[in-house]
Parts: C-alpha cells; structure tokens; sequence
C-alpha cells in the first residue's frame, strides 16, 4: 500500500479510500456495495447486506434497507439489524458508549444529512434525513457493518477491539500491527459463494515510499505493489512484471480556499494558476500513466462528456489574467500549500507539486509548502483551513475519489457543508451552487440527476474553484504469477478473485 501505516480495522478506515479499498471492504460489508467485477464500465451499486431499499414516496426523507437473510459475523453469530444500528452509532452518536472517534471522523462526512435512524425488526433498518438527499445510498456504501457482542467481549474499547475485528466481509483479520502489517484470511463460509476469496491469504504493508514499493516487489518480498514509481514501469515490464491501469474516477487537483483573506478568493487568479499549468508536460513527467486534468472528474465522464469550458496551458493568458489582479513576476503573490510526501491515490506527490510549483513560478505565483504526513493531512482537511492546525496555508492537495454526485462535488460545494460537517474545507459559499445541489439532492431519477450534476461540474470548472491537474490511471505493478485480478474504473478493487499461481 502506499499509506504509511495500516489502516484502522473498525469499519470506517483512516488512509483515505485507499484504507477503505483495503481494510474497509475486505474485512467487512456495507449495507450498499460497489460492482468491481468489470474494467469496461464504471463501477455501479449493488445490493451488499441489504437486498433492497426504498424511499418512503410520501416523505422522500425516509428510506427503508431491507437486511440479507443468512448472513453472518465471522465469530458464526447472524447479523441483525441492532448491529447496523450500533454500527451507524459508532460514527454518528457522540453520546453513545461505543461512539468511535476515529470513525466518526473519517465516515460522519458521507452521510452528512442522516438524521435518525432504528430497526424495527431483525431484518430492517429505516434512515430519516434532515433533507431529502438522493445520494443517500451512494454514503452507506462507506460504513462497514461491525458485530456488537464483538465489541463488547473487547472491554467494549475500540482499541482493544482492533487487533481482533469481527466483521462479515469475504477476509478475516488473523493479525494486525499498525506500522508494519496486516494479515487477513479467507473467510470459507462468505455468504456470497462467489466471492469467497481465491486465495488463502492476503498480507498488507505499509510502504510509503514508490521505490521502496518496487524494490518489495523486485526482490519477492510482495507479489503486488499500488502506484509503481513511473520512471520503474518499463524496466518492471522489460523483467516481466504485469503492470494494469484503467481510467477510473480520480482527481489530482489543489484545493483552493474561496473565503474572505484567501488569496484564491479571486476568480482570476484561478483562473491564471490553472493556465499556467502544462498537463502534457505533466503526463510526459508521469511516463503517459495519467490523463490531463479536465475538471473534477475526467474528459468522457458521463459527468464531463460535452464541458462548456476546458483549461488550456497558455502562459500568456495567464500572466495577463494574473496581471489584472496585480500579480507579477516582479509583484509575486507568495501563499502556501498543504501536501504530503504519499497517501491514498497522491500518486508522485513531490515530484508532482514541485512540477506545479516551478510552472505557477513562471506566471508570479510563489508557493511555499507546508509538508504533512498523509494521514496528518486528512486531518487538516476536516478541521477547515483556518484552524492553527493547518499552519497558514491557503490550498490543500488531497486526490480523492469521484464515484457519486456527493463525493465528487457536493461535499466540497455545499455551503453549510465546512468542516467538521464536511469537506468544504476552504469555505466555499454560493447560493446559486446551493440551489443546484439542492435541486441535486432531490432528483431520484438517474438521468435527470446525471444532467443536474453535469451542470454543477461544469460551473466548477469554468469557476475554477480548484487546481485542475491530473487523473491518474491507478497503475499497479505485480508478479507475472497474480493471475484473476480485474481492474474496475474505480477507486475500490475487488481482491476476491486473485489467485497466486507458482
């Protein structure tokens, strides 16, 4: 993995999506799962521990999730709906006993309008949003379902509870040490007898750094490594290694702080950073193993198939939009950014932020970075970016995922959605976006909604409300004998299906 430690096993993951890719549904189900099973097509839902749900036509607030029969925790007890309910407590009840911190942190802000929720019976559990919110199906798919009685033979202490997590997914957890591995075994008796895992074993390590990563793999320390170090990928091809990649729905931007005192608050220094920024040359430095930033999600995206607008690399543009707002090379703007040095989908991060910072250099816009460790950056994120935590600067690089309407923009857009309540970490504010997210949020068929959420992105990107710079194409390097694995144009990958040959 390319996080720098191993992710927590307590159903709502640190480490970004990578965390949730690997400890989060791995270990455990969702209510709502992801269909990884195909490379042709972008990922879609289906039904995980619930076979169905609905929403309540009279009040549109309320849904209904109706839970698998037969499904078990991998201790052998059933699932029941108290166990869904104690699990959505964890995150959203600070109050409760068995309220978890670190997962409220990382799950809190995918279901932000979840207002109340119970379980009328063993097999059903309702939700009620403080607004109508139809993206509600795409937030459960974060929230692993964890067992109770697990966490209460654990001295009903989430720290205690990790090293031996109970959960229903296709992996059980044999060990776990958070700064050198985890060890996960084939749960025989997966209530999807298709999924019940190829191999016997799956083992995961926290290597931050790419070229340590190859080295693992050169030396058969691991059959599989995430984001190989570009510059490796042809002598990794030349010794036979398979390397995979697939467009998938993956930002590379900087996130910009809009709010009062920032200096991104003018539109035309947006504007003027992103012409400055040469994508091709980008790709060039990256050995082809991106596509060029087109907005928040990638040119072709059914979110971004005809844009009104598409940022070019034209320094002169740039310097004369810049000019106007009195920024020069000799009347240099000087702000800061937050990066890290690795993460969850950050591809080539210092390389990358160096590239972009000699580029904008050249325009009159001097960055400074303020360099966090990746997890420590997350955090950041959801504190705002005018906390002390987040030592002054005025835009954040965090790639993330693009996979719903809300975790591709709404999350970042929606006014009353500034930290701790979401990830409107530079404090973005426009009534004209609230009213289009609304209109977002309550629209339940799927093409209508599709061309609501074309118009958002489409304001985004002419706005340049971010740094638009790169979709990655999530290489991954692994053993000629990883045989099975299918790449989903997704953050997410199904592991189930790979086998190790000799």
């Amino acid at each position: 993995m390319t996080a720098a430690a191993v992710p927590l096993t307590n159903g709502v993951p640190d480490q970004g999506a990578e965390g949730h890719r690997f400890m989060g549904i791995t270990l455990y189900d969702q209510l709502i799962h992801w269909d990884l099973s195909k490379s042709d097509a972008p990922a879609t839902l289906v039904p995980g521990l619930a076979t169905a749900w609905t929403v309540d036509p009279a009040n549109p607030r309320r849904w209904t999730f109706t839970l698998r029969d037969g499904v078990k925790f991998h201790d052998g007890k059933p699932l029941t709906a108290q166990d869904v309910v104690f699990s959505f407590d964890r995150v959203l009840k600070t109050d409760a006993p068995h309220f978890d911190r670190s997962a409220a942190a990382f799950g809190r802000v995918r279901i932000p309008t979840i207002a109340s929720y119970e379980a009328p019976d063993d097999k059903t559990f309702v939700v009620e949003t403080r607004t109508v919110d139809s993206t509600v199906p795409y937030g459960v798919s974060w929230i692993g379902i964890v067992h109770q009685a697990a966490w209460e033979a654990a001295g009903r202490n989430w720290d205690n509870y990790m090293p031996k997590a109970v959960g229903t997914g296709p992996w059980k957890l044999e060990s776990w040490s958070i700064r050198e591995r985890a060890v996960l075994v084939r749960n025989p008796d997966y209530w999807d007898a298709k999924r019940v895992p190829k191999c016997e074993r799956l083992v995961l390590l926290p290597l931050s750094e790419p070229n340590t990563r190859v080295a693992a793999l050169r030396s058969n320390q691991v059959d599989w490594i995430e984001a190989p170090s570009p510059d490796a990928v042809p002598s990794l091809r030349q010794a036979g290694f398979t390397i995979v990649t697939n467009q998938y729905p993956h930002n590379w931007t900087w996130q910009f702080a809009t709010a009062e005192g920032s200096p991104w608050r003018d539109a035309r220094i947006r504007r003027g950073a992103n012409l400055a920024i040469d994508r091709a040359a980008m790709k060039g430095m990256l050995g082809g193993l991106m596509d060029e930033g087109a907005g928040m999600l990638p040119q072709g995206h059914p979110w971004n198939n005809v844009p009104r607008f598409r940022w070019a690399f034209d320094q002169a543009a740039a310097r004369r939009l810049l000019a106007e707002a009195g920024v020069t090379p000799r009347t240099p703007l000087r702000t800061k950014i937050g990066i890290s040095v690795s993460g969850s989908g950050q591809m080539q991060p210092m390389a990358m932020n160096e590239a972009v910072q000699q580029m904008l250099k050249e325009v009159g816009i001097e960055i400074e970075f303020e360099v966090f460790e990746w997890n420590t950056l997350l955090s950041i994120w959801r504190d705002g970016w005018k906390a002390p935590s987040n030592r002054g600067i005025t835009g954040i690089n965090i790639s993330f995922t693009a996979i719903d309407p809300f975790t591709a923009l709404i999350r970042f857009l929606r006014s009353d959605l500034a930290p701790p309540a979401g990830n409107n970490w530079g404090g973005f504010a426009n009534p004209d976006y609230d009213a289009l997210i609304g209109r977002i949020l309550s629209e339940f068929d799927p093409a209508a909604q599709d061309r609501l959420v074309s118009e958002l992105h489409a304001k985004v990107v002419e706005d340049a409300l971010f740094l638009f710079v790169a979709h990655d194409l999530n290489p991954r390097a692994m053993h000629r004998r990883v045989q099975g694995f299918v790449q989903a144009r997704s953050w997410f990958q199904d592991l189930t299906p790979v086998r190790v040959g000799s």
